[in-house]
């Protein structure tokens, strides 16, 4: 059990990861197609603020979890 739900907590993180990636991309291919996001840069720093934060799970996961 102790494992799948290591698995579970890392395909999470690394999901989110990809999301965050996938959003960075479209505001660097197209910032001005994006309406509801009037300051492109503020939504990249958010982006990545949320990329650090799923990366440090990841990070804690293989420090103090990973046998």
């Amino acid at each position: 059990m102790r494992e799948q739900i290591l698995h579970a907590l890392y395909n999470h993180a690394k999901g989110h990861i990809s999301k965050h990636i996938a959003n960075v991309e479209i505001y660097l291919a197209n910032p001005a197609g994006i309406g509801e996001h009037p300051d492109v840069l503020d939504a990249i720093e958010h982006e990545l603020g949320e990329i650090s934060k799923y990366h440090d799970q990841l990070e804690v996961l293989d420090e103090y979890f990973n046998e």
